[in-house]
């Protein structure tokens, strides 16, 4: 059963939607859709258990694929390019391998169409370690939280989720719980069989590893009309690390494509 995901709508142009990654929020590409907002009315998303949009015990690609489906519904849109980011690329590849009619073009961003190894378990056991109760401050749960995650940067990313609650102390926005225990499911390939045979963008970081060698058949098979651009000197968050460039190449890719049938 779907969830009425919480949105945010910028700009004028033809629909783009742009879907965010594991542990994260519309607001992580909100400079995406700053850059964006100017030639296309952008719909920046909350995926389900994330940010503001429902909780689910469910956190599968089939479930919330479902939901973007019932969002452009909702939203009275026959028609959208789609944008994703990791965990957000392959809602973006599921929706498009189940509903190919009801997306324009495709953009993934650092993530490939198969099934990855657990990478967040220090994470995940680090954020479900604290006791978000007995929290004094943010700086408080930074320091906790440094124990198991060293990257100062990340732990910042991660406890964008925390929030105060009214009854003192504080408690994740994201079903945590859920993501955890879901996780296994997260970390799976799209499961729907496609092909999705419209223009599709795979992008890159140069110095990442979510997109190998492993990924050329299942992406050649599923997407035989993608194409591949790197950007140089980015890792994971390549959006976040060089969003000018990134923009660019989705600008360049999808003004490109807007011709063509």
């Amino acid at each position: 059963m779907s969830v009425s995901l919480h949105h945010r709508v910028d700009g004028q142009g033809p629909p783009l939607i742009l879907l965010h990654g594991l542990f994260g929020s519309l607001e992580n590409l909100g400079g995406i859709a700053q850059r964006l907002s100017d030639q296309w009315r952008v719909h920046a998303l909350d995926l389900r258990n994330h940010g503001r949009s429902p909780h689910s015990d469910t956190m599968d690609y089939p479930a919330m694929a479902a939901d973007v489906k019932a969002y452009m519904d909702y939203a009275g849109l026959d028609r959208a390019s789609v944008l994703g980011h990791s965990m957000g690329g392959k809602v973006a590849m599921e929706l498009a391998l189940t509903w190919p009619h009801s997306v324009d073009r495709l953009v993934v961003a650092d993530i490939a169409p198969v099934a990855y190894p657990p990478r967040h378990d220090a994470i995940l056991d680090g954020l479900m370690s604290l006791d978000t109760a007995a929290l004094r401050s943010r700086r408080d749960a930074d320091e906790r939280l440094a124990e198991k995650v060293s990257t100062p940067a990340v732990r910042q990313f991660l406890l964008k989720n925390l929030v105060r609650r009214r009854e003192g102390g504080f408690g994740w926005r994201m079903n945590l719980p859920v993501i955890a225990d879901q996780y296994e499911a997260i970390a799976a390939a799209p499961s729907a069989s496609g092909p999705f045979t419209r223009p599709t963008l795979f992008i890159k970081g140069a110095a990442s590893d979510y997109i190998g060698e492993e990924a050329r058949e299942p992406t050649t098979r599923l997407f035989p009309a993608a194409s591949l651009r790197m950007i140089p000197e980015t890792g994971h968050w390549l959006h976040a690390e060089k969003p000018d460039r990134f923009a660019n190449t989705v600008r360049r890719f999808l003004c490109a494509e807007l011709d063509r049938p």
